[in-house]
């Protein structure tokens, strides 16, 4: 049971959604953001779990940043030496498994093709592949469809790591989902990749349904901030 005595800025307490159940633990340093989409309609049972959510996924981005699946497979596999996470993806980003990329329209691959795949900078994905060709790892081409057009391919080297490195990273999720019940992982991917393709649109969401709410957060935070 938590104790009754905590620091007044974090102490926290329960709250009831309009379905009576009871909600996830809201700290009161969040209350006014509770209230606040109170007031745009959102439930506070699903305001809740939007903190949770967030909590969950902050610390999901901080290991994903540190990539350390990534960088297990270069150690076991003695690749450490040869390259770097940030290389090992624009190869990934090449070859462009459809698992990762999902399936388009696209059947040549360009440094522009990498730079989108990946979400980067056109200009630092370029000094990528070129670092990698320049290890033997990728080579540029001439594309088949446009004679006049550069395209990029992985080399026999390349294509071998990252058979590798995708097998490492199979081998131990594979692992993992091992644990799970079948009718836990057809509940769990098909969400996660509803959330991910949201995700997508998340951006837009605010301006254009919360118009008004936006507005006012943005008024908010001009009154605050004035000198």
């Amino acid at each position: 049971m938590q104790s009754a005595v905590s620091a007044p800025s974090c102490a926290p307490h329960r709250t009831t959604g309009t379905t009576g159940q009871e909600d996830r633990t809201i700290s009161s340093r969040n209350d006014t953001i509770a209230e606040f989409l109170d007031e745009a309609g959102i439930d506070r049972a699903v305001t809740g779990d939007a903190f949770v959510l967030d909590a969950a996924l902050q610390q999901l981005r901080r290991r994903f940043l540190k990539r350390e699946l990534g960088t297990a497979a270069l150690a076991a596999l003695g690749l450490e030496q040869e390259l770097d996470l940030p290389e090992l993806e624009v190869l990934i980003a090449i070859w462009a498994p459809s698992n990762e990329f999902g399936t388009c329209d696209e059947t040549e691959t360009m440094v522009a093709t990498v730079a989108a795949r990946l979400h980067i900078d056109p200009s630092r994905a370029s000094r990528l592949v070129s670092v990698v060709i320049g290890k033997g790892l990728a080579q540029r081409a001439a594309s088949q469809e446009d004679a006049r057009r550069t395209v990029l391919e992985l080399t026999p080297r390349g294509q071998a790591i990252i058979e590798a490195v995708r097998r490492f990273k199979f081998l131990v999720m594979g692992d993992f989902l091992s644990g799970w019940t079948e009718e836990e992982r057809r509940t769990f991917v098909p969400l996660l990749e509803r959330f991910v393709a949201w995700t997508d649109d998340a951006g837009r969401v605010g301006p254009d349904r919360f118009e008004t709410e936006v507005a006012e957060i943005a008024a908010q935070l001009r009154r605050k901030c004035a000198p």
